[in-house]
């Protein structure tokens, strides 16, 4: 029997992003938001595991209210249990605040043998809050995952993606993965799930409640913050050199030179 935490957060749908240039954050106003795309295949992962080995899997995010929206999708997708930590006090978090309140998140579940995260999340896309959470649980961790090779109540064996291959590692449980979306194709949801989902309150858990040190928490907790945010302008000129190709070649070395280039 496992006991499985799954990580997700709420992003926004869209490829194009917009900065408030005066908070530089995500503009989400009329923006619709999902799941995290590499969070989905970490829900299946977990699902697929406790169709295996029975057990339980529980879905945890931080974030405002909404999300209690991608928390609801995964009860339909099939998970067992979900938590929400929602508190302004975790406004502004970093990785590391961020990561070190889901690990006072998962630590008041208790007993957990195995923590599943995506990559990464495609709106910040640091990869970052998976292996601090590791950290701050002092768990065995490894990223990339691409294939979940075995697994039982004592140790996991993967596969992670290297640039030219993959590595196997074999970790004591608990421990904690990222992976990566070719470990699994992602389900949908069941008639069942998306019953329950309609039903279900989501449990929502505050600063207090999880009696985290507030200094560690939110912007206090974050010693990384966004000082600008801005779109690069690319400028592109455009010069036509006429004449034979020796006399072509001469002037493009002639206009390199005066550029600094060569």
């Amino acid at each position: 029997m496992m006991n499985i935490v799954v990580c997700i957060k709420q992003v926004p749908n869209t490829t194009e992003v917009k900065i408030d240039k005066k908070t530089n954050t995500l503009v989400r106003s009329g923006v619709e938001s999902i799941i995290n795309p590499y969070d989905m295949h970490a829900i299946e992962e977990g699902l697929r595991i406790r169709e295996e080995l029975g057990g339980k899997v529980t879905v945890i995010s931080m974030g405002p209210p909404q999300v209690a929206d991608s928390l609801k999708e995964a009860i339909s997708l099939g998970v067992d249990d979900i938590i929400l930590l929602s508190d302004r006090a975790f406004a502004g978090a970093d990785s590391l605040a961020t990561s070190y309140a889901l690990a006072k998140g998962i630590e008041s579940i208790g007993n957990v043998d195995l923590i599943i995260c995506g990559k990464q999340a495609i709106d910040g896309d640091t990869a970052q809050v998976g292996p601090g959470l590791a950290e701050h649980l002092s768990l065995p961790h490894t990223t990339y995952v691409k294939e979940v090779s075995n697994v039982n109540d004592k140790n996991i064996k993967v596969k992670r993606t290297i640039e030219d291959g993959y590595e196997v590692v074999e970790m004591d449980l608990p421990a904690l993965i990222t992976v990566v979306k070719e470990i699994n194709e992602t389900r949908f949801p069941s008639i069942r799930g998306i019953l329950r989902s309609r039903e279900i309150e989501v449990p929502v858990l505050t600063a207090d409640n999880l009696e985290v040190d507030k200094n560690k928490i939110g912007l206090n907790g974050s010693p990384t913050q966004v000082v600008s945010v801005f779109t690069p302008q690319v400028e592109a000129q455009t010069e036509i050199f006429n004449g034979e190709p020796a006399e072509q070649a001469h002037k493009l070395v002639e206009v390199l030179r005066q550029q600094k280039i060569i």
